[in-house]
C-alpha cells in the first residue's frame, strides 16, 4: 500500500504541469509565443476562407484551372505554325472556347495551330464536354477504384446525378457513351475522307477523330478554314456530324434512360419527355425556318439543289443548337435568319450534356407557367406531373440572369465597335450559349470585346446557377417571413 500511494503521488506530480498547461489554454492563457501562434492561426483561417467550400465553387475553379493550363500550352512555340508563340489573348480565347465547347475563334484553326496545338484543342474539348470535375473523378476512380464523399458531391452537381450512390455509375456510363459514339462517328467520317476524298489513312483517321469529338461535344471546331462548307451536299459527312451534335445535345441522363426503357416510352421521366419533344420541335421548326428564308439566297442555299437545300437547312438548324459548325456562309444570311437563330441558340439543348444555352427544360417550364397563368390554373402541371415552385424560381433566375448578361454585353461591345447591332447580338448569344457560330466578326473585334466574349463563354458553360452559387458567401435560411402584399402586374 505504501509503495502504491507513493507511485500515485509521483504520477500526479508528473502529470500536473501538463494539466496546468491545458487549463491555461482553455482559459485563454497566452504564452510569450502566443502572438506568433495567434497570427499564424488567423492567417490560416483567412486562407481556409479563400479555399472553395461548395461544389459550385470547385466546379468553377476546375474550369478556370483547365483554361489556364490550356492557355499556357497553346502559348508554347510548339503549338503555333511559324516562328514565335501565340499571343496571350489568342491562346486564352482559344483555350476558353475549347474548354467551354464553344467554337468561336480569333485565329484560323487549321493554319495557325500545329498538330500539337490541334491535339491540345481537342483534349480541352474532350475534358470540357465530359466535365472537368467528372474527368478528375474518373482519373481518381481509375487510380483508387473508389470515390470519396467530396468527389461524389462535386460530380453529382456537375453531372446532375439524382443521388450520391449513382455518381460512380453515371461517370462510367458517360465515359462509355462518349467513347462509343465518338468512335462510331469517327469510323464513318474516316472512311468517307479516305474513300471519297482520297485522304491518306493517317490523315483520314485524324480528321475523323477530331471532327467526331468536336461534334459530339458540341464544340464546332473544324480543321477546315471554311468549316464544313466544302461538304454542304455530302450526307456522309453532314449526317454523322448532325447525329453527334444531337446525341451530345440530348444530355447523358436522357441517353441513359433511352438505353434502359427504349421499349417503354410511356414510362419515360418528365425530363426525358420534355427534352425529346423539345428537340424534335426545335429541329423541325429550325429546318423549316432557315430553309424558307434562305431558299433563294444566292449566297447561301440558292445555288444548291432542292435536296441539298433541305440537307443544309437541317444541318444549320442542328448546329445552331450549340455546335459551331456551318455548311453555308453565316455572314451572308438574311438578318431575319440571324434573329431566328439567336432564339434557337439562346434556347439551346438538353441539360447535363455537352450543349449550352438556356436549355430546353428551362424554356418548357417557362412556357407551361405562362400557359397555366393564361388558363387561370393554380399549379403548373406537365404530362400529369406537378412542377415544384422552386423550379419556377430557378427557371426565372436563369432567364433573367442570361438576358441581363446578353443585353449588357451587347451594349458594351456596341460601344467598342462599329459593327452592326444584329451581328454583335448574334456573336454575344453564340458565345453565351456556347454555340461558336459567327458572322465573321470575332477576329475583327477589339481586345476588350474579345475578353467580354471569353467571360460569356465561361459563364455559359459553367451555368448561371453554378456561378451564382459559387459567388454566394453562404446560404442563409431565415427563420421569419415578411407579410405578403400584392403589387399590380401588367
Amino acid at each position: 500500500m505504501f509503495f502504491r500511494a507513493r507511485l500515485k503521488r509521483k504520477l500526479r506530480a508528473a502529470v500536473a504541469p501538463v494539466a496546468e498547461a491545458l487549463d491555461k489554454l482553455r482559459s485563454g492563457y497566452r504564452s510569450p509565443y502566443s502572438y506568433t501562434t495567434g497570427r499564424s492561426s488567423v492567417i490560416g483561417q483567412r486562407l481556409r476562407r479563400l479555399q472553395p467550400q461548395t461544389p459550385a465553387q470547385i466546379i468553377a475553379i476546375g474550369f478556370l484551372t483547365t483554361i489556364v493550363v490550356g492557355t499556357l500550352l497553346l502559348m508554347t512555340p510548339a503549338a503555333r505554325v511559324g516562328d514565335g508563340a501565340a499571343s496571350f489573348l489568342d491562346a486564352l480565347f482559344t483555350a476558353t472556347s475549347a474548354t467551354c465547347v464553344t467554337g468561336l475563334i480569333t485565329v484560323d484553326t487549321p493554319t495557325y495551330w500545329t498538330p500539337f496545338g490541334h491535339a491540345v484543342i481537342i483534349a480541352l474539348i474532350q475534358i470540357g464536354g465530359f466535365g472537368v470535375m467528372s474527368f478528375g473523378a474518373l482519373i481518381g476512380l481509375v487510380i483508387t477504384r473508389k470515390l470519396g464523399l467530396r468527389s461524389r458531391l462535386i460530380t453529382a452537381q456537375e453531372t446532375k446525378a439524382q443521388g450520391l450512390g449513382e455518381t460512380k455509375r453515371v461517370i462510367v456510363n458517360v465515359l462509355m457513351i462518349s467513347a462509343v459514339t465518338e468512335a462510331a462517328i469517327a469510323v464513318v467520317l474516316a472512311l468517307r475522307f479516305a474513300l471519297g476524298y482520297g485522304y491518306a489513312p493517317d490523315k483520314a483517321i485524324w480528321f475523323g477523330v477530331f471532327h467526331s469529338i468536336s461534334a459530339f461535344n458540341n464544340a464546332g471546331f473544324a480543321l477546315y478554314t471554311d468549316s464544313i462548307i466544302g461538304f454542304v451536299g455530302d450526307p456522309w459527312i453532314v449526317i454523322p456530324l448532325s447525329i453527334g451534335v444531337i446525341l451530345g445535345g440530348l444530355g447523358f441522363p436522357v441517353i441513359m434512360e433511352l438505353r434502359r426503357r427504349y421499349r417503354k416510352p410511356k414510362s419515360f421521366s418528365l425530363h426525358t419527355k420534355l427534352v425529346l419533344i423539345g428537340t424534335v420541335v426545335l429541329l423541325v421548326g429550325g429546318t423549316v425556318f432557315i430553309s424558307v428564308l434562305e431558299w433563294n439566297n444566292a449566297k447561301t442555299l440558292g445555288p444548291l439543289s432542292d435536296g441539298e437545300k433541305i440537307l443544309a437547312g437541317f444541318f444549320q438548324s442542328t448546329v445552331t443548337r450549340t455546335a459551331g459548325f456551318n455548311s453555308i456562309d453565316v455572314g451572308q444570311m438574311h438578318p431575319v435568319s440571324w434573329l431566328g437563330m439567336d432564339i434557337l441558340m439562346f434556347i439551346g439543348a438538353g441539360p447535363a450534356g455537352t450543349a449550352g444555352g438556356l436549355k430546353i427544360t428551362t424554356f418548357a417550364i417557362l412556357f407551361f407557367i405562362m400557359l397555366t397563368e393564361i388558363r387561370g390554373g393554380t399549379a403548373v402541371n406537365i404530362f400529369g406531373k406537378r412542377i415544384s415552385r422552386s423550379l419556377h424560381r430557378e427557371a426565372l433566375t436563369i432567364v433573367l440572369f442570361s438576358l441581363g448578361l446578353v443585353v449588357g454585353s451587347t451594349m458594351a461591345i456596341m460601344l467598342m465597335s462599329d459593327v452592326g447591332q444584329d451581328r454583335i447580338l448574334f456573336e454575344v448569344v453564340s458565345a453565351y450559349a456556347t454555340v461558336g457560330m459567327s458572322t465573321g466578326i470575332t477576329a475583327a473585334l477589339p481586345p476588350a470585346a474579345q475578353y467580354i466574349l471569353i467571360v460569356l463563354m465561361f459563364a455559359g458553360r459553367v451555368g448561371p446557377v453554378t456561378i451564382a452559387s459559387a459567388l454566394a458567401l453562404k446560404t442563409r435560411h431565415p427563420l421569419y417571413e415578411y407579410p405578403k402584399e400584392r403589387p399590380l402586374i401588367g
